[in-house]
């Protein structure tokens, strides 16, 4: 499954159209996210999604100027207060998934690439963006309310 979100997101970027616009809807946009560890690599920073109601790692819109790493670095510390900092180069998981129309905001797919980052600090200071934010258990992943992408992600961690 993500050798397929590979070649999707590969394709929106060649496509021309604005993929990194969060105004894109048709078919959607590129988005950033970081599943964030503690020092000891023990727990994964999760955050209850306002719209979408279940436990994920944080992340959102790229802003004008932002390469994807810088994007979900801000998203991570916007959303919970936690600074983060790159564990190794590169992506660590890409998935795509369909939003649900919000508002004016009409469905469309995220194509989000997600990179692993290690905490600077552990006190959580949750944005009004959120409706929560925790340190999970990295064993304990299964029994909180997520969605499968976050289950076959937190299982590729270190």
């Amino acid at each position: 499954m993500e050798a397929s979100a590979v070649q999707a997101i590969l394709a929106l970027i060649d496509s021309g159209e604005p993929a990194f616009s969060a105004d894109y809807f048709a078919p959607g946009h590129v988005t950033a996210s970081a599943f964030v560890v503690d020092a000891g690599r023990r727990r994964l920073l999760l955050i209850h999604h306002a719209k979408l109601g279940e436990w994920l790692q944080p992340g959102g819109h790229i802003d004008p100027g932002e390469d994807v790493l810088t994007a979900a670095i801000r998203e991570v510390y916007e959303e919970t207060g936690v600074v983060g900092i790159p564990i190794s180069e590169g992506i660590f998981d890409v998935d795509v998934h369909a939003i649900p129309a919000s508002g004016d905001r009409p469905a469309h797919t995220h194509y989000d690439v997600r990179f692993l980052l290690e905490a600077a600090n552990e006190d959580l200071a949750p944005s009004d963006e959120v409706l929560g934010a925790r340190w999970v258990p990295i064993a304990d992943i299964p029994a909180v309310a997520t969605d499968p992408s976050v289950l076959r992600a937190s299982s590729k961690l270190p």
